[in-house]
C-alpha cells in the first residue's frame, strides 16, 4: 500500500453496514430507535435518583454514573453514523476519527471502573453489612467516581495522543461504523509498537485490574451467601447484586466477543456485528435490567412519570414569573431628567397572570411611540 504522510490525513471512510440504498432507511429507524431508548431510559434512571430521595444510596449513586456513561458512550458513535446514513456519506475527518477514539475509550474504561466500583459496593453490603454505612459513606462514594473518571481519561489520553504520531496509508477505509481504535492502528503504514505497548497497558490497568476486582468481589460475595441458613435470607442476599452481576455479565461477554472475534476471524462483517452489540445494545439493555429488577427504581420511575406534568407546569409558572419581574425592572424610570416627565412610576411588586400582557403590551406601546427611555436597566448610567 502506498504510504501517505500523516499532515496530509484528512478524512476516513466509515465503510458501516452497507451500500445498498434500500437499505439504508431501515437501519437509520433501527439505529435511531435504538438511541432514543438508550436515552431516554438512562436519563430517567438520573433525574429518578436525582428526585427520590430513597435512592440517595451508594448502589444508586454510582448506577447514575454508570448511566451518564452509558449515554456517553452511545453519543459518541450513533449520532455520527445516523448522519452519515442520512446524508448518504461515509466520510469522518481525521479530527473527527481521533475525538471518537478518545470519548470511545473514556466512557469504555468508564464503564469498567465503576462496574468493578458498584461490585466493591455490594460486597461491602452483604459482607460487612453493620459497618456498610461508616465505610460507603458520601465522602468516599464522591472520590470513587471521581477518581473513575480520571483515570478513564487519564488512560485515554496516551492512546490518542500516540496516533497523532502516525502515518497512515493512502487507502483510509474504516470497516465499521465508527473509528474503533483497533482498526485505526490497522491503517497505519508506520511502527505501531508504541501504541500497541500503550494499549497493552492501559487495557491492563483499567480492564484487567477492574474485571480481577469484579471476580474477587463476587467469589466473596457468594461464599458468604453459601454460609446463610435461611433460604429466604439467601434469595434476598441475591437479589441485591443480581442486576449488577446481570450487567456485568453482558458487558464483558460482548465487550470480549468483540475483541475475540477481530483475532479468530478476518471477516470484518463478524466483528461489525459483535461492536454493535458492546457499544449499542449493552447500554440499551441497562435501565432495563435495573428498572425491573430493582423495586425501589421501579417505585422511583412510577413517582417521577407522575410528577411529570406539574413539573412542567412549575417550570413555566416561573418562567412567567420571571418575566414579570424583568418587565418591572424595564419599567423603572431614569433619575434626573427623565424622572421630572409625567410618566407613571410602578411600586416594586409582582405582577399577576392577568397583569402580565397588559404590562408587556405598555412597553411595546412605548418603544413605538419613541419613549424608550423609559426602558432603564439599573446599574447601565455609567455606560451610558
Amino acid at each position: 500500500m502506498e504510504r501517505g504522510n500523516q499532515t496530509g490525513v484528512r478524512n476516513f471512510l466509515l465503510l458501516g453496514f452497507t451500500e445498498d440504498p434500500d437499505l439504508q432507511p431501515l437501519l437509520f429507524g433501527l439505529f435511531l430507535s435504538m438511541y432514543l431508548v438508550t436515552f431516554t431510559g438512562n436519563l430517567a434512571i438520573i433525574l429518578a435518583v436525582i428526585s427520590d430521595s430513597h435512592l440517595h444510596t451508594p448502589m444508586y449513586f454510582f448506577l447514575s454514573n454508570l448511566s451518564f456513561a452509558d449515554i456517553g458512550f452511545t453519543s459518541t458513535t450513533i449520532p455520527k453514523m445516523l448522519w452519515n446514513i442520512q446524508k448518504q456519506s461515509q466520510v469522518i475527518t481525521y479530527a473527527g476519527c481521533l475525538s471518537q477514539v478518545f470519548f470511545f475509550i473514556v466512557f469504555g474504561c468508564l464503564d469498567n471502573l465503576l462496574l468493578a466500583v458498584m461490585a466493591y459496593d455490594r460486597f461491602m453490603a452483604i459482607c460487612h453489612p453493620l459497618h456498610y454505612m461508616v465505610i460507603m459513606n458520601p465522602r468516599l462514594c464522591g472520590l470513587l467516581a471521581l477518581g473513575s473518571w480520571s483515570l478513564s481519561v487519564t488512560g485515554s489520553l496516551p492512546e490518542t495522543l500516540t496516533i497523532l504520531r502516525l502515518s497512515f496509508c493512502r487507502s483510509r477505509r474504516i470497516p465499521h461504523s465508527f473509528c474503533d481504535p483497533p482498526e485505526v492502528l490497522k491503517l497505519a503504514c508506520s511502527d505501531t509498537l508504541i501504541n500497541n505497548t500503550v494499549v497493552y497497558f492501559v487495557t491492563i490497568i483499567l480492564a484487567v485490574f477492574p474485571l480481577s476486582g469484579i471476580l474477587f468481589s463476587y467469589y466473596q460475595i457468594f461464599s458468604s451467601i453459601l454460609r446463610i441458613s435461611s433460604v429466604r435470607s439467601k434469595y434476598k442476599a441475591f437479589s441485591t447484586c443480581g442486576s449488577h452481576l446481570f450487567v456485568v455479565s453482558l458487558f464483558y461477554s460482548t465487550g470480549l466477543g468483540v475483541y475475540l472475534s477481530s483475532a479468530v476471524t478476518s471477516s470484518s462483517r463478524t466483528s461489525l456485528v459483535a461492536s454493535v452489540m458492546y457499544t449499542m445494545v449493552t447500554p440499551m439493555l441497562n435501565p432495563f435490567i435495573y428498572s425491573l429488577r430493582s423495586r425501589d427504581m421501579k417505585g422511583a420511575l412510577v413517582r417521577l412519570i407522575s410528577r411529570a406534568p406539574s413539573l412542567i407546569h412549575r417550570a413555566f409558572r416561573g418562567l412567567s414569573e420571571v418575566t414579570g419581574r424583568f418587565v418591572l425592572i424595564c419599567l423603572r424610570p431614569r433619575s434626573g431628567a427623565a424622572a421630572d416627565r409625567s410618566y407613571p412610576t410602578h411600586e416594586a411588586r409582582d405582577f399577576s397572570r392577568e397583569e402580565q400582557p397588559h404590562i408587556q403590551g405598555t412597553v411595546a406601546a412605548w418603544v413605538q411611540e419613541g419613549r424608550d427611555e423609559l426602558l432603564h436597566v439599573p446599574g447601565q448610567e455609567g455606560q451610558q
